[in-house]
């Protein structure tokens, strides 16, 4: 089928991407498919619609209203922890310096300095502002008298997914709203 649609252009429409439990695959980066991915999963029957947009896109024979929130049809399992990445060490620490707080310029620093036999790994590196950074240098915690706010540790997907509900994204589709537990005031 040749799709034809003159005002959906790629990056528009997105779906939420829901797990065959109706929940999100990941809150951060919120789980979200370009419209022309959705509707050719929907014709491979590889998800359910749970809601659609107002906006159809057509053939010379189809018209079918884009999806907005979808779900998935075989249940993906999700890993317990995530993969170790910079992105992920700012998530679990809540994109905060850990020694002073401010969220600007962030890097990471290893708390036991690589040059001492540091690890970058989990429960070694923590986030850090480039001048907290700099100021510690590579001597350890109790030489700079800097210590981070929390221990580092090796987060779960779940610790990682309720930090990032911490960080909606700009744009939330109304339809979405009801998959997603942001910490908003429920209408009576």
């Amino acid at each position: 089928m040749n799709v034809a649609t003159a005002s959906a252009a790629p990056g528009t429409y997105p779906a939420l991407v829901l797990n065959a439990d109706y929940r999100p695959l990941s809150y951060y980066p919120l789980s979200l498919w370009g419209w022309q991915d959705t509707v050719k999963a929907v014709f491979l029957d590889r998800v359910n619609i749970v809601s659609e947009y107002e906006h159809a896109v057509h053939s010379p024979s189809f018209e079918m209203k884009l999806p907005s929130v979808v779900s998935l049809k075989s249940y993906v399992r999700p890993a317990l922890y995530p993969a170790f990445t910079r992105f992920n060490v700012f998530l679990r620490d809540r994109f905060t310096c850990q020694y002073c707080g401010d969220n600007q310029d962030l890097t990471f620093d290893h708390l036991i300095p690589r040059s001492r036999g540091g690890l970058t790994r989990w429960e070694n590196v923590v986030a850090a502002c480039a001048p907290c950074n700099l100021r510690k240098g590579g001597v350890m915690p109790a030489q700079a008298k800097m210590w981070p706010a929390q221990k580092p540790y090796r987060p779960t997907v779940f610790e990682l997914h309720r930090n990032g509900r911490l960080f909606p994204p700009n744009y939330l589709h109304e339809s979405w709203l009801d998959y997603l537990y942001w910490d908003t005031e429920l209408e009576p």
